[in-house]
């Protein structure tokens, strides 16, 4: 049997635990010694457990689009050109990209596994090679198979990206100790920790910026580190403000899509 290496800096791992994934294969998980990156085996339960591209167990789908909202508005309206185009990769059903549009950020759609039905219309194509000032990716790396391959598919299309996971906790916990593993639905394969991120920085020549929790951004752009960090507490109240200063893409979006799809 071929040792795994970690999928992220193809370092030596180490098994941690072992877990009951989709409550019927036994799993087992992986850490790196290096970038301290957490992973499965082999993921071979990946098309069973994405019989539905949307977890059905996920009821705060819509609270999290929210809150992305929320955090994109404020770190966009303060850190880059609010005026610019940005992607949502793996968008899911075009949710958060309809808000964006909504508070007047100029937002497109990609997801290859997930019908687009409230952004229609504003979808992505890569091959208009547009300079994309700011890619978001919310609760995806998380399920990434190739994790390397898939950040530098990002990178092609924006060197900022602002994206969601939740850092493993400390000390480890084991799978019953913590929900973010996803056993019961199976889609989550990998893991970050703060040294991932910072390991993926380095070797892309890019700057990390983190909450400390679940909101992370890679950029070619220096700040303070604090900004960032306060911007994400703070957004939920300086939204409401970004809103009377942009100009919201709805109504206009409306009389795009009845010219188009009439």
């Amino acid at each position: 049997m071929t040792k795994p290496i970690c999928r992220v800096c193809k370092s030596t791992v180490s098994k941690i635990f072992s877990s009951n994934v989709l409550q019927k294969y036994s799993v087992e998980y992986f850490q790196c010694s290096r970038c301290e990156y957490i992973q499965t085996e082999n993921p071979y339960w990946l098309e069973e457990a994405y019989n539905s591209p949307i977890n059905v167990s996920d009821t705060g789908m819509i609270m999290r689009n929210l809150w992305f909202r929320n955090v994109a508005a404020t770190t966009i309206f303060f850190l880059f050109d609010y005026k610019g185009k940005f992607v949502d990769y793996g968008g899911g059903y075009g949710v958060f990209v309809r808000m964006m549009r909504d508070v007047g950020f100029d937002f497109y759609w990609q997801d290859k596994y997930t019908e687009n039905l409230f952004a229609q219309g504003f979808e992505f194509a890569e091959t208009e090679k547009l300079p994309i000032d700011l890619l978001t990716c919310f609760e995806a790396f998380e399920h990434f198979v190739d994790p390397l391959a898939e950040f530098e598919n990002l990178l092609c299309i924006s060197r900022n990206i602002l994206l969601s996971s939740e850092f493993v906790p400390e000390p480890l916990p084991s799978p019953s100790e913590w929900w973010y593993y996803g056993v019961e639905h199976g889609q989550h394969i990998g893991f970050y920790q703060k040294k991932t991120f910072l390991y993926l920085a380095e070797k892309y020549n890019l700057n990390f910026y983190t909450n400390s929790q679940n909101i992370h951004l890679l950029t070619e752009k220096q700040f303070l580190a604090p900004t960032f960090k306060w911007i994400t507490k703070v957004s939920k109240y300086i939204t409401p403000f970004i809103q009377k200063r942009m100009q919201s893409l709805t109504w206009k979006d409306s009389k795009k899509l009845k010219t188009t799809f009439s």
